[in-house]
């Protein structure tokens, strides 16, 4: 019951579509612009940097939100880590699939990277400097983002070498990150990936 509870918890955070409404502020519907994707990158590409970085930051204010709640109800639980994360997990799913934009949102990279911040500031850094790295060498922000989804689990483990339940918990952050990035993986194969700085039509 506590992790359904954490779930929904992070769900109703992940629901602020910190992009969708940084675009309306500047009078676009970011789901119908650029890649149609309501996250931080395709508002960086589609409205500049200032609007990317509001969103951004919005995405990761709410999982800090969702963790600090998590925590303060169940401060006292021998599984907080991994109510944290089902909290977390659960604000991936509402940012991916707010059921008042009908499921349409973004693909959960800032979001990941907010939880694993709240959760283990340490490991947050990790998945920052893998994200920057690769992104910085290829120009390609989907690579660093698959990257970065890429190694959680593995450091889960290694922070937690006994907890398989909170690595399985990674798993599925990693999980959902690559389904979501699918098509990217094909355009990255074909060599039509849009590179960091390209722009895109509105």
């Amino acid at each position: 019951m506590e992790r359904i509870i954490c779930l929904a918890i992070g769900y109703v955070c992940g629901l602020l579509q910190s992009g969708y409404l940084v675009g309306k502020l500047h009078h676009i519907d970011i789901r119908k612009s650029g890649s149609g994707n309501a996250g931080s990158t395709n508002a960086l590409r589609v409205m500049g940097w200032k609007a990317g970085l509001m969103t951004f930051t919005g995405d990761v204010l709410k999982c800090f939100a969702a963790v600090l709640i998590v925590r303060g109800l169940y401060h006292g639980s021998n599984c907080l880590a991994l109510l944290m994360m089902y909290a977390g997990a659960g604000v991936t799913l509402g940012h991916n699939f707010p059921f008042y934009m009908k499921f349409k949102g973004g693909k959960g990279i800032a979001t990941t990277g907010g939880v694993i911040f709240a959760f283990h500031w340490q490991l947050g850094l990790v998945c920052a400097a893998v994200f920057l790295i690769i992104t910085a060498i290829s120009k390609y922000v989907s690579l660093g983002s698959i990257c970065m989804v890429l190694i959680i689990p593995f450091i889960l483990y290694f922070n937690n070498p006994h907890d398989w339940k909170l690595v399985i918990v990674g798993c599925i952050f990693t999980a959902m990150a690559i389904w979501r990035h699918r098509a990217n993986i094909g355009r990255l194969m074909n060599g039509t990936e849009n590179k960091l700085g390209q722009k895109v039509k509105r």
